[in-house]
């Protein structure tokens, strides 16, 4: 049995799939948090979110945009690393997750988004 995540190939994302997963405020929250992430480093763990919500309900958000397409997730030990699937999705959808990370800027105090995330150097 594989310790890896199932990922759908960068044929199978689906735009409807994608506008679905982004249209929850949580999920958008990840995508963002995960965007300010790509300054510094491309992956953050699962308990970097833990201010967005529980575990369980995250683990169930972490799972919907892996299966959608927008975020490939690694596992090294005990570890979740996630990160964008960016050019995946700029393959199929040229420019959408930059607008839509551009859009969830502009409204992140009424999304109620982290502005600037801490983020944490990986060695």
């Amino acid at each position: 049995m594989s310790r890896t995540p199932h990922h759908p190939t960068r044929e199978q994302i689906e735009l409807p799939m994608v506008l679905d997963c982004l249209s929850d405020p949580t999920r958008l929250a990840i995508v963002y948090q995960l965007a300010q992430q790509e300054r510094v480093s491309s992956e953050l763990r699962c308990g970097d979110f833990n201010a967005l919500s529980g575990k369980s309900n995250l683990a169930y958000h972490f799972a919907k945009l892996r299966e959608c397409g927008l975020m490939q997730t690694r596992i090294v030990g005990t570890s979740r690393l996630m990160r964008l699937r960016r050019e995946d999705l700029e393959a199929r959808f040229p420019g959408l997750l930059d607008a839509v990370i551009k859009s969830a800027a502009k409204d992140a105090d009424r999304l109620q988004l982290v502005a600037e995330f801490d983020v944490v150097e990986m060695d």
